[in-house]
């Protein structure tokens, strides 16, 4: 078996991290970076679609601008951006490329990980390597376990210190990272985050991810064979949900953030496709698909859709950020909450606005060339992440009896 398949690097984390990255300075900052990054990210996207072309440069690209530490604290020299600015991030970034879009939610998890639970050691050490371009991808979904949550990777002790083992699936980014987050069980059965090098001895990451939408995301399998694990870079994933935090409400804003762009991009699309492209119908009696007053009506729907999402997630983003100031069992809950809202309307307008791109559109829309089927893909690929069925659930329980949802990584 070989330990990576294909390779993913040709050179070593140190000659990244010594380029040096941009320290942005605020949220004002993040959001200029954010849009000239994206502008040339949207320049590829179709290609690296059609070709499965992974984006390592795009990635570094992401790095070297500084887009990766904007949650490092302000003591340890990041910006620490507000909940609603990084969501924003997310939305610019996946809306150029929703694949690239998805890959840092999980390195942003590990640094909310790390801000409620690491030691102050281990947060001058991960945030400095994040602010020098660091990334970090998941290693946390597993098969073949009666639930989605349960964990069979193990982090044990041995007579030669601590060790992983397990098999891990749909690692987002991993191809791409200088480190993994791999989510074990410890001797004592709790959940613990193991920070390794993705090229430490015994990880072997397989590029196998062959998802017909996301295709980029380098979401492939990650096998772990005894790998060493420095007790330094362990922390206790199940104190994050043991209290009350905005954990998981935070994760989920990224999500909800992610569908979003897809929702603008396929927007944006379908305006300019019927613009120029469409043809009338032809008992519409017009010359032009812009004046057809079905697909005018059409465009207003898809628009309004869009735009509640977008102010839904902008109203969960103020509620998060309260949730970071005020951490009770309450405010969490309401967090929470209010993503699920957020989360269902983007993964609603995601999939409109996708499939009415292809309906306006008409048979040109369907031509490869053109790579629109990719945001309904996309949409569709990523919606399945955490079911919107189950979030309308955690909502309709929380208005009829008041019951809080619960503490995890999915609401």
């Amino acid at each position: 078996m070989s330990r990576v398949d294909p390779p993913i690097r040709d050179r070593a984390v140190g000659a990244d991290l010594a380029k040096g990255a941009r320290r942005i300075a605020d949220d004002a900052e993040a959001l200029r970076v954010v849009r000239e990054v994206a502008a040339g990210l949207a320049e590829g996207a179709v290609a690296r679609d059609r070709e499965r072309r992974l984006p390592h440069a795009e990635l570094d690209a992401l790095s070297q601008a500084g887009l990766l530490a904007l949650t490092v604290p302000r003591a340890l020299g990041g910006a620490d951006v507000s909940a609603g600015t990084l969501a924003e991030v997310f939305a610019i970034l996946a809306a150029a490329d929703t694949a690239i879009g998805q890959v840092p939610q999980s390195h942003y998890y590990m640094l909310e990980a790390l801000r409620l639970a690491g030691t102050q050691p281990q947060q001058a050490r991960w945030f400095g390597l994040v602010l020098g371009g660091a990334r970090i991808a998941n290693a946390l979904a597993e098969r073949g376990t009666a639930t989605a949550r349960e964990i069979k990777t193990t982090l044990r002790r041995d007579a030669g210190g601590l060790r992983l083992n397990g098999t891990k699936y749909y690692s987002t980014g991993a191809l791409f990272a200088h480190f993994l987050a791999v989510v074990a069980l410890d001797d004592q059965g709790r959940r613990a985050i193991a920070f390794v090098p993705t090229d430490a001895p015994g990880v072997t990451l397989r590029d196998d991810w062959t998802g017909f939408g996301q295709r980029t995301t380098g979401s492939g399998t990650t096998i772990l064979e005894n790998v060493a694990v420095d007790e330094a870079d362990v922390v206790p994933l199940q104190d994050v949900f043991d209290r009350p935090t905005r954990m998981g409400p935070f994760a989920q804003l990224m999500h909800a953030a992610i569908d979003q762009g897809a929702a603008r991009a396929a927007l944006a699309d379908t305006i300019a496709f019927v613009r120029t492209s469409a043809r009338p119908w032809a008992d519409s009696g017009v010359a032009r698909a812009a004046d057809d007053p079905y697909t005018i009506a059409a465009v207003g729907e898809v628009r309004i859709r869009v735009a509640g999402a977008d102010a839904l997630l902008a109203h969960a983003a103020r509620i998060v950020d309260a949730a970071r100031d005020d951490p009770s069992a309450e405010q969490v809950a309401a967090a929470s909450i209010a993503v699920a809202e957020a989360k269902v309307a983007a993964t609603e307008a995601s999939l409109l606005a996708g499939s009415k791109l292809i309906e306006l559109g008409g048979s040109s829309a369907t031509l490869t060339e053109h790579g629109l089927d990719r945001h309904w893909r996309n949409a569709r690929t990523h919606t399945v992440h955490d079911p919107a069925r189950w979030k309308l659930h955690a909502i309709g329980r929380y208005f009829l009896s008041g019951t809080l949802p619960p503490r995890s990584g999915t609401l």
